[in-house]
């Protein structure tokens, strides 16, 4: 379960939660709940709205988290066998496994770049080199896990989760952009 933020509050207007999780696709006249590709209690596996490449899909969470931060044990746990589920369709569809995981976790709403404060994962087949990107721009990163990012988020700082090559890094997200992945 997560800790309370004051965005576990059932009143807000978050774009990743009901009534409006699937606003952004009948604005793009995409499929909504349809167009779902699997999900279990916790989390929905959904094809981008603005795809950065084929096979372009967002990890979200049925429940209001504000980043991966906030996830519990068991569901950083769950969260990483959607990643692995993910990469063998990957490997089925493209002949490799190989992916981009990338998350742009907040510190507060709208805060560090973000650009919604819902936990969602974007997940891309290959591995594009974001990580040099960021590192470049000095941003150096450290193994990550769920212990580095609720590090961050108790400490109020926003992160850049990143794993290529299945290494998984987080790197400071302070004053970064919003829609740094998209520029990147």
């Amino acid at each position: 379960m997560a800790e309370p933020t004051a965005w576990n509050e059932p009143e807000h207007d978050c774009v990743l939660c009901p009534p409006l999780r699937f606003r952004f696709n009948g604005m793009a006249d995409l499929p909504g709940e349809s167009g779902v590709i699997a999900g279990d209690r916790d989390f929905l596996l959904i094809p981008d709205v603005a795809p950065l490449a084929e096979g372009h899909v967002l990890l979200v969470t049925r429940e209001h988290y504000q980043c991966a931060g906030e996830f519990g044990p068991g569901m950083w746990e769950r969260a990483l066998r959607w990643r692995g589920r993910v990469a063998r369709l990957y490997r089925a569809a493209y002949g490799s496994g190989e992916l981009l995981l990338f998350e742009h976790g907040p510190a507060t709403p709208q805060g560090g770049g973000a650009c919604i404060d819902h936990a969602h994962w974007h997940m891309l087949p290959g591995t594009p080199g974001i990580r040099r990107v960021v590192e470049e721009r000095g941003r150096p990163g450290m193994p990550a896990g769920r212990a580095a990012l609720r590090a961050y988020l108790r400490a109020g700082r926003s992160y850049l989760l990143i794993e290529e090559d299945e290494v998984m890094t987080v790197h400071p997200g302070d004053g970064v952009r919003s829609q740094f992945l998209r520029w990147a």
